[in-house]
């Protein structure tokens, strides 16, 4: 019996959610992979191979921007 190889499928696109800020706290947009990795770079961890992939998913599911005044 031939068995068709099964397509593999992207898994499914979590919606982006956008927190905004006051402007005193935020000036650009940034990811909250971004923002993790900024924290963790400050206080001395040293990122691994798996970090960067982290971030980007980070980024994907939560970005911070400035409230509009």
């Amino acid at each position: 019996m031939d068995k068709e190889p099964k397509e593999e499928s992207a898994p499914p696109e979590v919606p982006s959610h956008r927190v905004r800020l006051p402007g005193w706290l935020v000036k650009e947009e940034i990811g909250l992979g971004d923002a993790v990795k900024r924290v963790t770079y400050r206080i001395g961890i040293k990122p691994c191979a798996g970090c960067e992939q982290r971030a980007t998913t980070l980024n994907r599911w939560v970005s911070y921007s400035r409230r509009q005044s």
